[in-house]
């Protein structure tokens, strides 16, 4: 906590009272050098005076906010009307408290204030899982020998805070298993936040991550707080990390080691208490000898390392996995389940599924929206019973969308879960118009 105010008395209170409740606490007697004591440490809150010499509290505020700072600040006067409390809010207030006040006001004060940025946390968190990602987030299906040996090892990991490295092909289930790790561990009640790095421009990477101030660069026309603020004290999900560029993999590794980030544009560094959960379907061992990853970035995320195998070295699960989709997917869409034989889960058993959980799943959810599985004449045998490329697969689901919505293209795309832009232009593609 930073106190600052003029009143030598009014400090010495603060200070006193706020130390004997477990804070640590630093004191300034103006703007001028309570902003100095800012740029030595960092500050969850401040408690500052309206009125101080010099630049009045009110002006420092609203530097603050300009400049990105996002702590709470709560402003302490002895003089104030309405119109002093609204410009307070404005410029960024977290409370407004009048002098003379007691120390259980204050107490109070901060715990509301902690409590919304803990709100604040877990809601900008909840609006990600929801706006992006498609739907609930299923558990780790299957019980054949490699996926107990994944549950025992995420048993032994999970409650431990070290970085772990999560591998394996696209669409096995990596961030399931990230989500897994988090629920299992002591953070499971703070946020998991997931970043694809692949999705993300390097020009953009760094703000995404650790936020930055105003004015950091062109079009920062307001400060923003990153992934790692959200994180704080959870677990930050870091998929496609091979697609990181060089550049952010350095300051990624400064972060890591030192446990502190530096918004871009912001001269203050900020303590931060994040478990890193990385995942990549590359060899970070080939990226690392090719020059493309940071060696000792490679040896920080590897402390424990989870590999997730393929759906066609687990074969025995493609049944529980089918059968788990059917009901799971039936429900969020609101349609019946599907009428699943045994010959049919011998042919699902039987394909390789080169897209894994990801490709099984996408086919169950068309299925189910088409009313049966695909159909094939049983002289063909059980060797290759789906041989669709994914591309295939999205192409002939989505026209099938289409043709039952007699060819709406803005009803189609609610039932796909996907904008109308992304759906015009794969009409484009496939010469539809």
């Amino acid at each position: 906590m930073l106190v600052v105010d003029d009143e030598a008395g009014v400090r010495n209170f603060l200070e006193r009272a706020l130390r004997a409740r477990g804070c640590r606490v630093d004191v300034a007697g103006s703007s001028e050098e309570g902003a100095e004591r800012l740029r030595e440490h960092h500050f969850d809150a401040i408690v500052l005076d309206i009125a101080l010499p010099g630049r009045s509290g009110m002006e420092w505020l609203r530097s603050l906010r300009n400049q990105g700072f996002a702590g709470d600040v709560i402003l302490i006067t002895a003089f104030a009307d309405i119109e002093t409390a609204i410009d307070a809010l404005r410029a960024g207030a977290s409370d407004f408290v009048l002098k003379p006040f007691r120390v259980d006001q204050i107490i109070n004060s901060l715990r509301r204030c902690f409590e919304r940025a803990r709100l604040d946390r877990e809601n900008f968190v909840l609006q990600r899982q929801v706006a992006g990602l498609g739907g609930e987030v299923d558990g780790l299906i299957g019980h054949s020998a490699p996926m107990r040996a994944l549950y025992d090892l995420i048993r032994r990991v999970a409650p431990t805070p070290s970085t772990v490295l999560v591998l394996g092909e696209s669409g096995v289930g990596k961030e399931v298993t990230a989500r897994a790790l988090h629920q299992m561990s002591p953070r499971a009640e703070r946020s998991f936040v997931a970043l694809n790095c692949a999705a993300v421009s390097p020009e953009l990477i760094e703000s995404e991550l650790f936020g930055h101030v105003r004015g950091a660069f062109t079009g920062a026309r307001d400060a923003r707080r990153g992934l790692f603020h959200y994180a704080n004290g959870g677990t930050l999900f870091l998929d496609e990390i091979g697609e990181l560029p060089l550049a952010m993999q350095t300051k990624l590794l400064r972060a890591l080691e030192a446990r502190r980030i530096r918004p871009v544009g912001s001269e203050t560094e900020v303590p931060v208490d994040v478990r890193i959960v990385a995942a990549t379907n590359r060899d970070l061992r080939a990226e690392v000898a090719a020059g493309r990853f940071r060696q000792d970035l490679f040896y920080r995320l590897e402390v424990v390392t989870l590999v997730i195998p393929p759906l066609r070295e687990r074969q025995e699960d493609v049944t529980e996995l089918a059968l788990h989709f059917n009901a799971q997917l039936a429900t969020h869409l609101g349609l019946p389940p599907l009428e699943i034989t045994q010959f049919d889960l011998a042919r699902l058993a039987a394909y390789a599924w080169p897209g894994n959980v990801r490709e099984l799943r996408n086919l169950i959810e068309r299925s189910l929206i088409l009313g049966s599985l695909p159909r094939h004449d049983q002289a063909q045998g059980l060797a290759d019973p789906l041989p669709l490329s994914l591309a295939e697969v999205e192409k002939r689901h989505i026209l099938a969308v289409l043709e039952q919505c007699g060819g709406n293209k803005s009803r189609a795309a609610t039932l796909l879960g996907v904008s109308r832009k992304t759906l015009d232009r794969k009409a484009v593609e496939w010469g539809l118009g």
